[in-house]
């Protein structure tokens, strides 16, 4: 069994300026980012390259439509290497632009059109959650199905990762908790994935110690703020690296599944989205393998937050509501109706995922799931 791959080359710089001049951005380069990060980290510089900025081609996360709006005017320029500095949507946008895009996107998720690599791809992560960075995953809504679908090939992996704890200042408190909250529950999910091995495990059990101390610090100073987290935002920059490298190569689980439906239909931010399912989830698979795998992880968070093996849960849902709300399912919009909706959605869109379950979950289970929660 294979039991660690890490295809970018992974690099550090402490400010956006030293990357800029190691990398030699110029001729045969393009930037896609957003006018927030490029005012400040970039223009400042003279960095001379053209500039694409995502939020011209709508909000929220990324979606095929959007990517066939963003093709179409980087066409107009001579580029040979993709700079993507930003967050999730910008690295997946960039991963499947970097592709030899065919007339709609859609194509290359629905498998009609095989991914081959055309542009070099170096991405670097303005937020601290999707570690997509390292990994070869891109997901976007697809309007015309209504829903959320991920490309995961070899063809989508980044040639260069570059880590700067420089472009996570600004970062607005709710951004910042979606993101960290989305790191933890990849490196969590990736420990409980049938397929980690000893290597993953190494990275998702650190990337868990880290954010869980680094959120005690925060609300140790008196609440997330970005005075109380300046100083830690280099270890949720690598923490959120490392959750990253484990999932990239042990996967995420039904977590992130049920999580697309809710953030196709109502455009809840991933970690948000992510949070509201964390815990049922986790409650389903103690109820059909309390002994295994399992066990060990809740014993890791009932030692950090220091309570009992049976009160871990509500525990990690009062903690982690330090930085997110936790909802119902209705309060977003969603119908009864839907339950049984999001749960086909689910089983049919999302196997990709659902095959690195802790155990496998019959779909009554998933129905389960969304029903508790509506």
């Amino acid at each position: 069994m294979q039991a660690l791959k890490l295809v970018p080359t992974i690099h550090y710089f402490d400010t956006f300026k030293a990357f800029a001049e190691e990398f030699k951005l110029g001729k045969g380069d393009i930037l896609v980012t957003n006018q927030w990060m490029y005012d400040p980290y970039v223009k400042p510089h003279g960095v001379d390259v053209p500039v694409i900025f995502q939020e011209k081609y709508g909000k929220g996360e990324p979606s095929d439509e959007m990517m066939d709006a963003m093709k179409k005017d980087m066409d107009a320029y001579d580029y040979e290497r993709i700079i993507a500095f930003g967050g999730g949507t910008i690295v997946d946008i960039c991963k499947v632009l970097a592709l030899d895009v065919p007339d709609k996107v859609i194509k290359l998720y629905t498998g009609e059109v095989a991914p081959k690599k055309l542009k070099k791809l170096v991405v670097v992560p303005t937020t601290c959650g999707t570690g997509s960075e390292v990994t070869n995953v891109a997901i976007a809504e697809l309007k015309a199905l209504h829903t959320k679908k991920g490309i995961a090939v070899e063809e989508t992996f980044a040639d260069s990762a570059v880590l700067i704890p420089e472009s996570l200042q600004g970062l607005p408190d709710y951004v910042f908790a979606t993101s960290s909250v989305d790191a933890l529950i990849h490196a969590i999910e990736s420990y409980l994935s049938p397929k980690a091995s000893p290597l993953t495990e190494m990275y998702s059990l650190k990337a868990i110690e880290m954010i869980m101390a680094s959120y005690k610090e925060i609300m140790a100073r008196g609440g997330n703020s970005a005075e109380n987290r300046k100083d830690l935002l280099k270890d949720f920059l690598f923490a959120s690296n490392y959750a990253g490298i484990a999932f990239g190569n042990a996967g995420c689980a039904a977590v992130h599944a049920l999580s697309y439906s809710i953030g196709a239909a109502f455009h809840v931010p991933h970690g948000e989205a992510n949070f509201q399912f964390f815990t049922e989830t986790f409650k389903m698979y103690m109820k059909k393998d309390p002994d295994g795998k399992i066990s060990n992880a809740n014993k890791i968070f009932a030692d950090i937050l220091g309570c009992d093996l049976k009160d871990v849960y509500p525990e990690l849902d009062k903690f982690l509501g330090n930085f997110l709300e936790k909802k119902a399912l209705k309060d977003y919009g969603m119908t009864e109706a839907q339950i049984d909706e999001f749960t086909k959605s689910t089983v049919d869109n999302q196997q990709r995922l659902l095959g690195n379950n802790y155990v496998f979950l019959t779909d009554n289970e998933i129905r389960e799931i969304f029903a508790n929660l509506y």
